[in-house]
């Protein structure tokens, strides 16, 4: 089992852009609390950064001994708009980036039929160089619903094209998150997304879905009861033989009392546990 923490805890839900810690503070936190890796996002180092700042972060990472998962190269990306997935249409910049931190992954992004061709394009681009393409489960995508997520990745159709497979987007969608499913997208899932939320009408947070329109929560620390049940997805990723990435994608945390820190140590315990158990 590889743990890996993503740079998303050291921004804010709505911030995805501002890092409240810097980039040593999070390689600190991630050894601290027992992760082996990162999964960068550009609030941190993406394609906007300076060579200087990258090679600089490649050296933390090698100090660290931390390796980098997946990479997330700009903002679009990550807020999933009507840019996002202008990243096909000129993937070399991010597969540069990839090599230099070391990743295998990077995130990419879709909206519509319109990019299921770039997106073969830069999976072939991608595989002359060794790297893997990866779309998240995600609300306001075709990766919406377990349907669309099969359907579209048997259409794009590249051996180095896959899935993050991500419960609470899933549960945001209606959609099921368990071990059928699991199995279902096996041949593809190559990260593991974790957060938590609870989903009801009265919740602090509204999102946007295409499938399920506006669908109100709360966030949740993901070693919280009451939201996603992790031991579910945790059966389905015993039940494929799953050995990739398991990725902390949780937002600081919303309780002013809890340090990142604290956050990241707790839940990295809580994953081992699950883990444990499952196996």
């Amino acid at each position: 089992m590889k743990l890996s923490v993503s740079c998303r805890i050291a921004e804010g839900f709505l911030s995805k852009e501002e890092a409240i810690m810097s980039f040593p503070e999070l390689a600190d936190l991630a050894v601290t609390s027992g992760y082996g890796a990162i999964c960068m996002r550009a609030s941190q180092i993406g394609i906007q950064s300076p060579p200087e700042k990258v090679t600089e972060a490649r050296q933390i990472l090698d100090g660290h001994n931390l390796g980098v998962t997946m990479i997330s190269g700009d903002f679009d990306i990550v807020y999933n708009n009507a840019k996002g997935p202008n990243c096909l249409r000129n993937i070399t910049p991010y597969l540069d980036l990839a090599e230099s931190l070391g990743a295998p992954m990077i995130r990419v992004a879709l909206k519509s039929e319109d990019d299921i061709a770039p997106a073969q394009r830069a999976a072939d681009e991608a595989d002359e160089r060794g790297l893997k393409l990866v779309h998240q489960c995600h609300v306001q995508s075709i990766f919406e619903t377990v349907e669309e997520i099969e359907t579209n990745l048997r259409r794009i159709d590249r051996p180095n094209f896959g899935l993050i497979f991500e419960a609470a987007n899933l549960e945001q969608c209606g959609q099921d998150y368990g071990p059928e499913t699991i199995a279902r997208l096996a041949p593809w899932i190559w990260n593991v997304y974790f957060q938590n939320q609870r989903l009801h009408p009265g919740g602090a947070i509204t999102l946007n879905t295409w499938h399920e329109g506006p669908v109100t929560f709360d966030l949740l620390e993901i070693p919280d009861g009451g939201g996603i049940r992790f031991e579910e997805v945790f059966a389905g990723l015993k039940q494929i033989g799953y050995d990739g990435p398991l990725t902390v994608h949780q937002s600081a945390p919303s309780d002013p009392d809890l340090a990142p820190a604290a956050a990241a140590q707790h839940t990295a315990n809580f994953l081992r546990e699950h883990w444990r158990q499952a196996h």
